[in-house]
């Protein structure tokens, strides 16, 4: 089966293949980059700690030395007097405080002086025979020493007083005795070189391997041996002042250097776990691979929203069509883009538009026309009948008059005779009115006050209304232009329209008649604040003999009549009305002498 694909799906595959083709190149080429500088820097760092923590421990062990040679020159001396050579001693372990003990050693092995610093031992909780015992089961060998030898050893006895003991050859003078100075030193300031960096492991070692200062005190009260680790045994073994290398180790990988300490053949290590090292290379691999992922998802929407916009006219097109093809014309498509897509939908909405007016057009004509159809048949029947019935009620009349005159005003009969009189004479206004309906009779035209058309009309009915609790409002617009009509025919028109509006207000109400210029036209509006007419019987309204009215208070001819004035005058009658809110009727006519036919628009607004 043929695989069917919309061209929204094709442009959006499209535009991922390409954009994770581009995203793809560039993280591998990024990536790899960075891990080749990376390890270059890496090891070029780790160097580079090493070397800057052998200086640091070399100048703090010359230091060291140099306050030893004080120590030593001070004890023997003989420039200072032995009175005062207990004090001076003492002055040097307040401004040398690293220092815990001094002792002097003949060649011989001999214990010369001894000097202790007992607070800093007390402090730690180490009894000074403890102290001792253990110089005693750790001996110098100071008979192997020679002229400028120096060594250094761990002699950590207590965790809270970590030390180390320097032990060098000192001579006075070519001429005097030989000696071996021995000393405890604290660790603090070689243990603070190891504990500088939080990501790499760094610490001190001596020429045999075993930890002489690490950020872990344990290890180094425990003496641990580090002589196994590959780049330890490097430092024991190799011959150059620094160096780096990378191992496993139980299954690791670790990064490590080393570098010479100058004075005393210690070695300073540097170690880093190699995922440590390139921690930041995997954060950036993830980081790519997040940006990678996003750049992704958001070219996705993009080019969904992208070939949506492209393709949604098109699709909007196309079930516009089937609209029309159904025969509703009231459709648009929305245009959001000036390229050819947008041409096309333009052109498709002046199309729809097209149709739809000249559709509105052909019903507009269809209903004149029924509408024209309707009042040339009901004129041509009304013609007929008129003429057949009003002879008979010509007589009829006659005879009632002239039986009321041979009577007595008294008689019974009068009353019958004057009832009809009555509803003859209404019978016959009736006939006229549909004479007139039938016959059309075109009345004298003339320049017309519409305004002075309303004050007459106005001036009839004003009574009738006034006595059934309608009140007239007016609202006029002064030198209003005239209009080419009948005077009288109007005024039937407004009379016509102020009195059904009273009618239909029977607990009483009002009527506005207002008239202003629009445009070329004069409009006359005709407001009631009655019932208002249902929107289903709107359509009838003008339609001869309809009527809403209970049987004898209407004939249904005053809105016929009316509506064939006002197309006489080539006007216009409109209805506005909602049931609860009152009517109105809305008359246009035409400003000056023209001869156009203009729709009548029977329709109600709404």
């Amino acid at each position: 089966m043929k695989l069917k694909l919309s061209i929204r799906i094709k442009l959006l595959l499209t535009m991922l293949l390409v954009v994770t083709a581009v995203v793809s190149v560039i993280t591998f080429t990024i990536v790899t980059l960075f891990q080749k500088d990376k390890t270059t820097y890496i090891f070029d760092l780790t160097s580079v700690i090493a070397l800057h923590m052998a200086e640091e421990a070399n100048s703090t062990l010359l230091n060291y030395n140099e306050q030893l040679n004080v120590f030593a020159h001070a004890l023997l001396t003989d420039e200072i007097g032995e009175s005062k050579k207990g004090e001076y001693v003492r002055k040097l372990f307040g401004n040398f405080e690293d220092f815990i003990a001094v002792t002097l050693y003949d060649l011989k092995g001999e214990e010369r002086v001894s000097l202790y610093n007992t607070t800093k031992l007390s402090e730690a909780g180490i009894e000074k025979e403890t102290f001792l015992q253990y110089r005693k089961d750790h001996p110098i060998p100071v008979e192997k020493f020679k002229p400028g030898d120096a060594a250094l050893r761990s002699s950590t006895i207590s965790s809270k007083l970590p030390s180390f003991t320097l032990s060098l050859f000192y001579q006075e003078s070519a001429d005097s005795e030989p000696f071996v100075v021995v000393s405890e030193i604290h660790l603090k300031k070689l243990l603070a070189l190891g504990g500088k960096s939080k990501v790499f492991d760094t610490f001190l070692v001596d020429a045999q391997g075993t930890l002489l200062s690490h950020p872990e005190v344990e290890s180094v009260l425990n003496r641990k041996t580090l002589a196994d680790v590959p780049v330890v045994k490097a430092f024991m073994q190799g011959k150059t002042l620094a160096g780096t290398l990378e191992y496993p180790v139980g299954g690791k990988e670790f990064l490590g250097a080393y570098a010479r300490v100058d004075f005393g053949g210690l070695g300073a290590i540097v170690l880093i776990p190699k995922a440590i090292a390139y921690l930041t290379a995997k954060e950036l691999i993830n980081t790519l691979m997040a940006v990678a992922l996003a750049v992704l998802c958001l070219s996705a929407l993009v080019s969904l929203f992208w070939s949506r916009g492209m393709t949604r006219p098109i699709q909007q097109l196309s079930e516009a069509t089937k609209v029309v093809a159904a025969g509703d014309f009231n459709i648009q498509v929305e245009v959001r883009s000036r390229d050819e897509i947008g041409q096309l939908a333009s052109s498709f909405n002046q199309m729809a538009f097209e149709l739809k007016t000249r559709e509105e057009a052909l019903k507009s004509a269809q209903a004149a026309l029924v509408q024209s159809e309707k009042m040339s048949a009901f004129g041509q029947l009304s013609a007929g009948i008129a003429h057949e019935v009003k002879n008979p009620l010509a007589g009829i009349l006659g005879y009632a008059q002239l039986a009321l005159r041979k009577i007595e005003k008294d008689s019974p009969l009068a009353k019958q005779l004057e009832i009809i009189e009555k509803e003859t004479k209404r019978c016959k206004a009736i006939i006229e009115n549909l004479m007139k309906f039938a016959r059309q009779e075109k009345a004298d035209i003339a320049p017309t006050d519409l305004n002075r058309v309303v004050e007459d009309a106005i001036a009839i009915v004003d009574h009738q209304l006034t006595i059934n609790r309608v009140k007239i409002e007016k609202a006029l617009t002064a030198d209003l232009p005239k209009i080419n009509g009948n005077g009288n025919q109007l005024q039937q028109v407004l009379m016509n329209l102020m009195i059904n509006a009273q009618q239909a207000m029977s607990e009483g109400g009002s009527v506005k008649i207002s008239t202003h210029a629009i445009a070329n036209q004069i409009e006359i509006r005709v407001a009631d604040t009655g019932p208002g007419i249902p929107k289903e019987i709107q359509q009838k309204i003008f339609e001869p003999f309809f009527t809403t009215k209970p049987v004898g208070k209407g004939t249904g001819l005053g809105l016929s009549v009316s509506y064939g004035i006002i197309k006489d005058h080539n006007g216009q009658i409109q209805l506005q009305s909602e049931v609860g809110k009152g009517s109105t009727f809305i008359l246009t006519f035409p400003i000056g002498d023209t001869k156009e036919k203009r729709q009548e628009v029977t329709d109600g607004a709404e």
